[in-house]
C-alpha cells in the first residue's frame, strides 16, 4: 500500500478526515479526559467517526491517537498502555477501510521541551515516538501523519522514529504556524522555509501545516511553502478560530465556505486536503465535491 499511496498524491489530490477530538466531545467526551481511552471504552464511536468521514469522501483517515505517546498518557494515568492505545486505534480504523482508502497513524508532540528549554534529550524523544509508531505500524496503518508539531526538532525525532520502525512508510509531517510581523512562524520560531529545508533532507513525503488558524490563514502559510520549493504539501486547517460560549468552542466557518476556499488551495497544487479542530464530516464532503469538480475542468482543459 506504501506505493500506491505515494502514486495516488502524485497523480491526484487526496481528501484526508477533519476534526477526531471535537467529534468525540459531541458524543460526550468531557474536557480533560483522555480521548485515547475511547479507543478501548467507546470503540463504536471511533468506527463511527472514521466511517462518516469515509462515506463524506475522505481517501485517508487518522487513527485516535493524536495524544497516545508515553507523555501524554501519563498525564492521564495511562502511561503503560501506551501500545495498547495505539494498536486497537490502528485496528478500528483498518477494519473498517473501504478498498482502495488509507489509514493514517496520528503522531502528535509529547508536551515535553527538548534541552536546553527542558531536560529531554533528542534520543529520548526518538525512543518514546518510536514505542507509539511501532505499535501503530504493527496493527497495520498506511502510512504515518506527525502533526501540530511547533518544534521542528521534536517533528524531525518522530520522523526518525518511522524511518527507524517502518523505512518504507510514507510519512507526513504539518507543523502549526503564528502569523506576525515577519511572516508566518512555528512557536518555536521555525519559518515556512526552515520547516521545508530540514524535512525534506530528513525524507519526509509530505510537508504542511494544521490547525493554528483557518483557511485564510493556512492558503497564506502554503503559498510561503510554494516559494521555497515544489515539495508535495498537505493543508489541514482549522474551521475558523474558535469562539468561546461560556462553556465549549464554536467553529464557524461553515462547510460550504470551506468548499470555496479550497479551490485556491488546488491552485497552489496541494496533494491532501482536510480539516482540523472543528471540520467535521460535512467540511470534508465540501472539500471533496470542491477536489472533484477542479479535477474534473482540468481533465477538460
Amino acid at each position: 500500500m506504501s506505493d500506491t499511496f505515494r502514486d495516488l498524491y502524485k497523480t491526484h489530490v487526496l481528501v484526508s478526515d477533519g476534526a477526531m477530538g471535537t467529534m468525540l466531545q459531541k458524543h460526550g467526551l468531557k474536557a480533560g479526559l483522555c480521548p485515547e481511552e475511547w479507543n478501548l471504552s467507546h470503540p463504536e464511536v471511533i468506527q463511527s467517526i472514521h466511517q462518516q468521514y469515509f462515506a463524506s469522501g475522505s481517501d485517508l483517515v487518522e487513527t485516535n491517537t493524536f495524544g497516545a505517546n508515553r507523555f501524554r498518557l501519563s498525564n492521564h494515568g495511562h502511561g503503560e498502555k501506551v501500545r495498547e492505545f495505539n494498536h486497537r486505534a490502528a485496528e478500528l480504523a483498518c477494519a473498517i477501510r473501504p478498498s482502495g482508502k488509507f489509514v493514517a497513524g496520528s503522531v502528535g508532540p509529547t508536551g515535553e521541551f527538548l534541552e536546553p528549554l527542558g531536560n529531554l534529550k533528542f534520543e529520548q524523544l526518538v525512543n518514546i515516538f518510536q514505542e507509539q509508531v511501532d505499535a501503530l505500524c504493527t496493527a497495520g496503518v498506511d502510512l504515518i501523519i506527525v502533526e501540530t508539531m511547533s518544534d521542528l526538532q521534536e517533528a524531525r525525532a518522530a520522523m526518525l522514529a518511522v524511518k527507524k520502525i517502518a523505512p518504507s512508510l510514507p510519512v507526513a509531517v504539518t507543523m502549526t504556524f503564528e502569523k506576525g510581523p515577519t511572516g508566518f512562524h512555528t512557536m518555536m520560531g521555525n519559518s515556512c522555509g526552515d520547516v521545508i529545508a530540514l524535512l525534506t533532507n530528513e525524507g519526509a513525503d509530505l510537508i504542511g501545516a494544521n490547525c493554528g488558524f483557518g483557511m485564510e490563514e493556512m492558503i497564506g502559510i502554503m503559498t510561503e511553502f510554494k516559494k521555497h520549493s515544489g515539495h508535495p504539501l498537505i493543508a489541514q486547517a482549522n474551521a475558523g478560530m474558535p469562539k468561546w460560549d461560556g462553556q465549549k468552542n464554536i467553529y464557524t466557518e461553515t462547510p460550504a465556505q470551506r468548499g470555496r476556499a479550497v479551490y485556491k488551495l488546488l491552485e497552489l497544487d496541494i496533494k491532501i486536503i482536510g480539516g482540523c479542530c472543528g471540520t467535521t464530516p460535512e467540511h470534508i464532503h465540501a472539500i471533496r465535491t470542491a477536489v472533484d469538480s477542479y479535477q474534473i475542468s482540468a481533465q477538460k482543459k
